[in-house]
């Protein structure tokens, strides 16, 4: 009985963090002022994190995908955060 309990709350939480890692990915990303960029990033990389835990358990191919498209935007999150480097002229 407990492992079915444990089992069903995993999947909640499994669901509850994919949730906001679409509603994240949805979200529009222009017009963010610092410290808006400063919170997506660490967001981000709480959701990478996040799943990347329940991926090592589970090994679905598509939590890597999410994982993936996440690590896309917080890099651009973080390019915009750091500036570009300078071409060095």
């Amino acid at each position: 009985m407990f492992n079915y309990i444990y089992v069903s709350l995993n999947k909640t939480i499994i669901m509850d963090i994919l949730q906001e890692a679409s509603v994240f990915e949805k979200a529009k990303m222009s017009h963010m002022t610092t410290s808006d960029r400063v919170n997506a990033s660490r967001e981000a990389k709480r959701l990478v994190l996040a799943i990347n835990e329940i991926y090592k358990k589970t090994k679905d191919g598509t939590l890597m995908d999410v994982m993936k498209r996440l690590t896309v935007k917080k890099k651009r999150i973080d390019i915009r955060l750091k500036g570009r480097p300078d071409s060095g002229i």
